[in-house]
C-alpha cells in the first residue's frame, strides 16, 4: 500500500496478557497504530514465561508494539501511566473484572484523564449473570456448544487453536475502529467491550439456526449429515490422505469425467446434489475405490487442473514451507526476544492496496522501550533513570 498506514498517528496503550488482549493490539499495530504495551515490574507479562502449548503465545501476538516496564503501584509508575493514558487514543485491558479499578485505571478514572479515549475491555462475558466469572477459551468452548460440535458423540473436544481468544481480540479491534470513526463526529470517546462467551455463541449460531430451521438438534460435526454429497477425507494409493469436496452438480460432472465414470454421471439416482447426499452410503465407498487408485500427488495435480476443491492434511509446522504462504509474503520473520529463536509466522490475512501489511517492529523485549517512551512524555533524563532503573 502507498503512504501512511491506516492507523498511523493513533496511540494505543494496552494492559493485556495471554491471547485475547494481545491479539487486539497486534491487529491495531499491524494497521499502523503506535501500540505501547505496559508490563508490570519486575518480570513483565507472565505470558512471556508460558510453556507447552502456550510457549508461542507471546511471540505470535506481540509484534509491532513497544514495551514499557513500570511499577504501577509506585507513585512514579502510576504518574507515568497517567501521562501515557493522557496521550492515548485507545486504552485496552483484558484482566479479571475489577482489576483495573483496583489500580485506579478503570474506565471512570481513565475518562477523567482523557475524555476522548476509546477504552476497550476484553472479557470472558459481556453484561449479564455470568459477567464476573473467570473465563478461558476452553471454558467458553465447553459452555458455548463449540466443544460439543467439534468432538465425536459423547466426547466434547476443544478446537485446535485459541479461536475464541483470537476472534474476541478481532471483534474488540472492530469495535475500536468503529468508535474511532464515530469520534470524528462526536469528539467523544466511549467504552467498548468484547466477550469470549458471546464470541463462541456467534461461532455456533449456524447450528442454532439449523435446529430452528429443521426442528432437529444438530449432531456433532463427526456425526453430521453432510449438506454435500462428497465432502470427506479419503485414503490415497500411497497411504496418504486427501480431503475432497464435490459440492455442486457441475463439480460432480468434472469428477466423473476425470475418472472416466460416465456411468455415475448418467445414474438417475445421482443427478442432483440432494440425491447424492441420500445415496452417500453406496456412493462414498465407490469414490474411495476410485481415489485409492492414485497417489496423493497425482490426485492433487488432477484436481488442481480441473478446479475441484481439495486439501492435503498438513501439520502447523508444514506451513513454514507452504509455497503459497512463502511466495505471497504472508509469513513474517519474528524473533523471540528471550532466547533469540526465529520463526516466520502469519501476518494479518488481508491485503490493502494490493500489498500485505509490513512488520515495523519485532517482538519487544521486556521494557525495551521504557526510556524512549518516557522521553516522549516529557520526562527529564534524571527522572527517566529513576523510573526506569
Amino acid at each position: 500500500m502507498t503512504g501512511k498506514l491506516p492507523l498511523d498517528g493513533n496511540r494505543v496503550v494496552e494492559f493485556v496478557h495471554m491471547v485475547m488482549g494481545p491479539t487486539c493490539g497486534m491487529v491495531l499495530g499491524d494497521l499502523g497504530a503506535d501500540v505501547i504495551k505496559v508490563e508490570p515490574t519486575p518480570k513483565g507479562d507472565n505470558t512471556r514465561r508460558l510453556v507447552g502449548a502456550g510457549a508461542g503465545f507471546f511471540m505470535t501476538f506481540n509484534r509491532n508494539k513497544r514495551s514499557v516496564a513500570l511499577d504501577l503501584k509506585s507513585p512514579d509508575g502510576a504518574e507515568a501511566v497517567r501521562r501515557l493514558i493522557a496521550s492515548a487514543d485507545v486504552v485496552t485491558e483484558n484482566f479479571r473484572p475489577g482489576a483495573m479499578d483496583g489500580l485506579g485505571l478503570g474506565y471512570e478514572a481513565v475518562v477523567k484523564l482523557n475524555p476522548r479515549v476509546i477504552y476497550a475491555s476484553l472479557k470472558g462475558f459481556l453484561a449479564g449473570p455470568y459477567e464476573n466469572r473467570a473465563a478461558l477459551d476452553e471454558i467458553v468452548q465447553m459452555m458455548g456448544g463449540l466443544a460439543y460440535m467439534t468432538g465425536p458423540e459423547g466426547r466434547p473436544l476443544r478446537a485446535g487453536s485459541s479461536v475464541n481468544d483470537i476472534m474476541g481480540g478481532m471483534f474488540a479491534a472492530i469495535a475500536i475502529l468503529a468508535a474511532l470513526h464515530q469520534r470524528r463526529d462526536t469528539g467523544k470517546g466511549q467504552w467498548v467491550k468484547s466477550g469470549l462467551f458471546e464470541n463462541c455463541a456467534l461461532l455456533v449460531g449456524q447450528h442454532m439456526a439449523q435446529q430452528a430451521v429443521t426442528g432437529k438438534a444438530p449432531a456433532p460435526m463427526p456425526s453430521r449429515i453432510s449438506p454435500w454429497a462428497i465432502y470427506d477425507i479419503f485414503d490415497t494409493k500411497d497411504g496418504d490422505k486427501l480431503f475432497i469436496g464435490v459440492v455442486t452438480d457441475s463439480q460432480w460432472k468434472l469428477f466423473c469425467d476425470a475418472f472416466g465414470r460416465a456411468d455415475l454421471l448418467v445414474d438417475p439416482e445421482l443427478t442432483t446434489n440432494s440425491q447424492r447426499v441420500h445415496a452417500r452410503p453406496r456412493m462414498i465407498p465407490e469414490v474411495q475405490r476410485l481415489v485409492g487408485t492414485m497417489t496423493r500427488a497425482e490426485l492433487m495435480e488432477v484436481f488442481e487442473r480441473i478446479g475441484l476443491p481439495f486439501a492435503p492434511i498438513t501439520r502447523p509446522a508444514d506451513l513454514f514451507d507452504d509455497p503459497h504462504l512463502t511466495a505471497s509474503g504472508a509469513l513474517i520473520e519474528l524473533t523471540n526476544p528471550d532466547n533469540g529463536a526465529k520463526a516466520s509466522l502469519p501476518g494479518l490475512p488481508i491485503e490493502m492496496d494490493g500489498r500485505r501489511l509490513p512488520l515495523r517492529r519485532d517482538v519487544p523485549g521486556f521494557g525495551e522501550h521504557t526510556r524512549e517512551v518516557l522521553a516522549e512524555l516529557g520526562y527529564a533524563p534524571d527522572e527517566i533513570e529513576r523510573i526506569a532503573g
